[in-house]
């Protein structure tokens, strides 16, 4: 009776902390741990995808119960792996009403355990709207830096949030109009870094309503930065060369010293990833296929390679030229002749009844290229000079040259006929001269002979 009554108050306090019988007979014998969820591959799950929910206990526990926020009658399909000590909870194919706030808890021969850590359970591609995900100023960026990375949507999202290697990175932006000088245009700016190059830094970002936390857009492009290294840069070059017509096929090779993991390529001047790719060869190269080109491709490109020790530097810049792009040939010849002497020079003219702003004078080789203004010229001509193609500039023809404008100076007009430079044989001239004086000191000898002969008869 006394035990009774001396335990009437511990009760009394129960009662009155809202702890049931249940929970004080799970107190007195010892409380159960609680056990841990997690989704595998990922809790950010697109549409259609597989996902695999574990619920992980102790070894007594025999039963495992998943449930979602809002239907505590939500129960999964359920395996227990009673060798590893957790139940797993598998959807196939993931649909928008699979998605929200999960717990699991287990029952073991002494009671139930307390509920697991909630765990969100994303679906991505609900929403299909266009997203794009750019960086500010653009992406190739100097170690310790910080970047400014817009995503921006057409759709008037509430909310929008970065991911890092399929990981929330940020925290969730509210919307803004990003350029109200465009109506209809929504996003957030986000900034990363200081960056460095011991790792890669690859990022998609998603919209989503706040009535819908857990239902996503599609993704937005992957967009990588590159962060310029101190290892030895790689080497890139064009096959079949830099100069290419437009709707044929071009390779871009980048070769790195050390074996790398992979290979970027970049287009100066685009702020994201949609001129990149990144692909992997066994031979410590990549090639990057262009197989019809467009004035779109023209431009400078660089290559990177990144391996477990971070990033290299840049490579050489690669010049890519597109030609045929603009329909006026112009038309090359040679002032005053096609002939040239052995120690003289002929000037190149290139001409154009289109408005070009540029010529260029190229070789065999393109090392030899040379750019000149246009100049206006009666008749409504433009034309650009190129004097003093020597004997030894002549071993680089046949010679053309192309018209550009200069806010595309990687695109280029049709090629000109093609000009051969003649070197005049001057020796056979030479060798003439040589023979009239020779004849004529002949012709002066035998006269001379001839008179005095003359003259020694009469005597």
């Amino acid at each position: 009776m006394a035990t009774g009554d001396a335990m009437t108050p511990f009760l009394a306090v129960l009662l009155y902390l809202g702890l049931s019988v249940d929970v004080w007979i799970q107190v007195l014998a010892g409380a159960l741990s609680k056990p841990t969820l997690r989704a595998v591959p990922s809790n950010v799950v697109a549409t259609g995808s597989q996902v695999t929910l574990f619920c992980e206990g102790p070894s007594e526990a025999k039963e495992y119960y998943l449930y979602k926020e809002g239907s505590e009658d939500y129960l999964m399909p359920t395996t227990i792996l009673k060798t590893e000590n957790k139940a797993t909870f598998s959807v196939s194919s993931i649909q928008w009403n699979n998605a929200g706030q999960y717990t699991c808890e287990y029952k073991s021969s002494t009671g139930t355990s307390e509920r697991s850590d909630n765990l969100e359970l994303v679906v991505t591609g609900v929403h299909s709207s266009n997203i794009t995900l750019s960086a500010l100023p653009h992406m190739v960026v100097t170690s310790g830096d910080n970047v400014t990375l817009k995503c921006v949507s057409e759709w008037a999202y509430d909310v929008f949030i970065l991911m890092k290697e399929d990981e929330k990175f940020s925290r969730h932006l509210p919307s803004q109009n990003i350029h109200p000088e465009y109506l209809g245009l929504f996003g957030a700016l986000f900034t990363v870094g200081p960056v460095n190059p011991s790792q890669r830094w690859r990022f998609t970002c998603y919209g989503y309503y706040m009535s819908t936390p857990q239902l996503w857009s599609v993704p937005s492009n992957n967009l990588e930065l590159l962060v310029s290294g101190k290892l030895q840069k790689p080497n890139i070059w064009a096959q079949p060369g830099s100069v290419i017509s437009s709707g044929s096929s071009v390779t871009i090779w980048c070769e790195g010293v050390l074996k790398a993991l992979t290979y970027a390529i970049h287009k100066e001047g685009s702020p994201d990833t949609s001129n990149t790719e990144t692909q992997v060869d066994h031979n410590n190269m990549a090639k990057f296929s262009i197989p019809s080109v467009t004035s779109l491709n023209a431009g400078r490109y660089n290559c990177y390679s990144y391996s477990s020790a971070g990033w290299t530097e840049r490579s050489d810049t690669l010049e890519l030229v597109v030609t045929g792009v603009h329909d006026g040939k112009p038309t090359l010849s040679a002032l005053p002749s096609t002939v040239v002497t052995s120690d003289g020079n002929v000037t190149l003219q290139c001409l154009s009844s289109k408005g070009y702003n540029g010529f260029v004078l190229i070789g065999t080789e393109v090392k030899f290229s040379r750019s000149q203004k246009a100049q206006f010229i009666k008749n409504a001509h433009f034309q650009a000079l190129f004097p003093e193609i020597s004997v030894t500039y002549s071993h680089n023809g046949p010679f053309r040259c192309y018209g550009y404008y200069t806010d595309t100076p990687y695109v280029w007009s049709e090629a000109s006929n093609p000009l051969e430079i003649r070197v005049s044989d001057s020796q056979p001239q030479d060798h003439t001269v040589e023979n009239i004086i020779r004849m004529t000191m002949s012709a002066l000898i035998l006269t001379v002979f001839g008179i005095l002969l003359f003259y020694a008869r009469l005597s």
